[in-house]
């Protein structure tokens, strides 16, 4: 038989998933629309595509108080940009609250790193 619970858990990621895939396509329709021009820094470096496997999950639902990113989030990164864009990628690089050093970007460089940032914060306007 099966429990209450488990079938509320298997729901609920089944949500989850779905949802980040319908996020994850709406960017990328978005995109298509209007391109973001970043440098690639590391070899095969794309900003979206790393934002998508490692700051996604926590960013596109405020999960620990992290800014939200997407269109009409400017609000949510207008305090932390006050203390400049420096600052911000710092944060990304040490780790702040909840969030580790990098993110969950392990194998990201300081320059990759702010090549996220900015596109997180360039898509939340």
């Amino acid at each position: 038989m099966f429990s209450i619970k488990k079938v509320v858990t298997v729901v609920l990621n089944t949500v989850f998933v779905m949802s980040a895939a319908l996020f994850a396509s709406t960017i990328s329709a978005d995109n298509g629309q209007q391109e973001l021009q970043l440098a690639q820094l590391s070899d095969g470096f794309n900003a979206e595509t790393t934002y998508m496997a490692s700051c996604f999950a926590c960013h596109s639902t405020g999960a620990a108080n992290a800014p939200k990113v997407g269109e009409g989030n400017a609000d949510a990164w207008a305090p932390r940009l006050e203390k400049g864009m420096d600052a911000v990628v710092q944060n990304a690089i040490n780790g702040l609250g909840a969030m580790p050093p990098k993110g969950l970007c392990f194998t990201c460089t300081d320059d990759d790193l702010r090549a996220v940032v900015q596109y997180m914060v360039d898509s939340s306007t």
